[in-house]
């Protein structure tokens, strides 16, 4: 059943002179999922939490304030567990284990007060009893002491070998070898991962100094990714649950386009080194990753 807001979202579109294909281009939201949007019929989507993040892209896309959409056509969107929290049980929830954690802090307060005097008079009872004992202690003799020392100083004139005039030994030998190990390892650059846009959901980072490219993403919950190259070929498309890995070998292409559904149930991964997202996973939920690719050249 076609709904209002699917009316809307449908005639904003065609005002852009937007077809489908246009639509699913730009947003990187497959063509079955922006019907259903025009449609109503928000079955064929991976969840409530993505029809959300669907409608609000498709907003954007057509030129709509999102925020305005979603209060005008609340009756159309599905909501999330979150948003049907009410307000007022969650400052009860909050101001009750605040009180609570209070009570059992003070409780606690005169115990730890009376083990603190306790081990306090412990230590002064000991530093105590250690200076009697100390000053009870006999003086050792200054002459064996003496005598000892001289020992030790001969035995040791004895056992001493002559030191090589140049001043080198085997260890010394080997040294620069391993200097010039060290240079030659110092000189090898090391792969990086930089930012080099960020705007709105979108990041774009460059990868350098890599003679390979391999991606993998990483379900920590349920989430939908789909995964494209430099030429907007659609790699993978689906929905990930938890512990669900997805590996990709991106060497011979110059870009990975990946669209994270929910960023904050994905790891990725480049070249076995973890991508730390610009954007805040917990913010901005519904990511764009383009990882931008120049393979090595041989030196």
């Amino acid at each position: 059943m076609v709904t209002e807001l699917g009316n809307r979202l449908k005639e904003a579109r065609e005002a852009k002179s937007y077809s489908l294909d246009d639509l699913q281009r730009i947003t990187k939201i497959q063509k079955r999922y922006l019907i259903g949007i025009e449609e109503g019929n928000y079955d064929a989507m991976p969840g409530k939490f993505y029809v959300r993040a669907f409608i609000k892209q498709y907003c954007e896309a057509v030129g709509l304030p999102p925020e305005m959409i979603f209060e005008e056509h609340k009756e159309d969107i599905p909501t999330t567990y979150e948003d049907e929290i009410p307000v007022s049980l969650s400052r009860v929830q909050s101001r009750k284990s605040v009180s609570e954690g209070s009570t059992k802090v003070f409780d606690f307060l005169p115990k730890l007060l009376i083990v603190l005097f306790v081990l306090g008079a412990l230590i002064a009872a000991w530093v105590f009893w250690q200076g009697k004992v100390g000053d009870k202690a006999p003086e050792a003799n200054p002459s064996e002491n003496r005598t000892q020392v001289d020992v030790d100083e001969n035995k040791s004139a004895e056992g001493e070998k002559p030191e090589v005039a140049d001043g080198k030994n085997e260890t010394d030998e080997d040294k620069p070898a391993d200097d010039q190990k060290a240079g030659k390892d110092e000189e090898k650059p090391e792969q990086s991962l930089e930012v080099v846009n960020s705007s709105g959901y979108k990041t774009t980072y460059e990868l350098k100094n890599a003679e390979e490219f391999k991606l993998q993403l990483s379900a920590k919950g349920d989430t939908w990714v789909g995964v494209y190259n430099a030429d907007d070929k659609l790699l993978f498309e689906g929905l990930l649950k938890k512990d669900n890995k997805k590996e990709f070998d991106f060497s011979g292409e110059k870009q990975a386009y990946l669209i994270i559904g929910n960023a904050s149930n994905t790891d990725v991964t480049v070249n076995g080194k973890q991508l730390e997202y610009k954007i805040s996973a917990t913010d901005v939920v519904r990511q764009d990753i383009i990882i931008n690719y120049e393979p090595k050249t041989a030196q």
